[in-house]
């Protein structure tokens, strides 16, 4: 299974030379950057969001939006993780080599990347959690799923994975993050919640939007257990997951 890609013309290889033919063209110092960014500057960009929507949650959404969001972005590193264990086995199934293994002329701007490359585990691990946030709230889930895709570009400009690949990364992520999304979030949403009954740590998951005082839990931002499944959305902060 190692030769997926390989010899003549394959539109994978083409689209290879020519994304990574911009970091022959472009000054070293640049290329420095898209290593760094390639590597980690977007998972960096990837923790500032999660913690961007934790905090805009539980400023403008409501108590029970402020528990579903966080039970999401609980599950965006959770379901990062599981699409890493799974893809273990296929890598060590389809064992294909790092490009610049078999292809000449590449620029390869980090060294030392001896594993197999099917598939990205730095496309399987954007996209994940870009999902895993899109489950939590949608709009900082488009921006996570924006730098997914650029985390995708900086793989094959650095030469070190095809574009399927980081394709294969995406698909592996994506399916991880929503196949599971459904049983996570029955499981996590009622455990954040509790946490948000709780003392000192329910700071993290209450709401601070200013409630109107019944006496009860509800005016300390903690959602309490309803019939029914209608829910009070605030606009633009619309999650998928109840």
């Amino acid at each position: 299974m190692a030769g997926l890609a390989l010899e003549g013309s394959n539109p994978d290889v083409s689209l290879l030379y020519d994304i990574n033919g911009l970091a022959k063209a472009a000054p070293p110092w640049f290329d420095r950057v898209m290593e760094f960014v390639g590597e980690y500057g977007i998972m960096f960009a990837m923790v500032a969001v999660g913690l961007w929507c934790w905090w805009s949650v539980r400023r403008r959404g409501t108590a029970e939006d402020s528990v579903t969001a966080v039970a999401g972005l609980v599950w965006a590193p959770l379901a990062a993780g599981i699409a890493l264990i799974v893809n273990i086995p296929i890598r060590g199934f389809v064992e294909r080599p790092r490009p610049f293994k078999d292809h000449q002329g590449l620029e390869v701007l980090v060294e030392g990347k001896e594993d197999f490359s099917f598939v990205s585990d730095h496309a399987t691990i954007a996209m994940a959690i870009a999902v895993g946030l899109f489950v939590a709230n949608r709009r900082y889930g488009l921006v996570a799923l924006a730098l997914a895709a650029f985390e995708g570009f900086c793989r094959v400009y650095m030469g070190v994975h095809y574009p399927t690949d980081v394709i294969g990364g995406f698909a592996l992520g994506t399916a991880v993050a929503l196949l599971l999304a459904p049983l996570a979030m029955m499981l996590l949403t009622p455990l954040v919640g509790a946490v948000a009954r709780s003392g000192p740590a329910g700071r993290l998951v209450r709401s601070r939007r200013p409630v109107a005082d019944d006496g009860g839990s509800a005016s300390r931002g903690i959602p309490e257990p309803r019939p029914g499944s209608g829910r009070g959305d605030t606009p633009g902060e619309k999650d998928l997951a109840a």
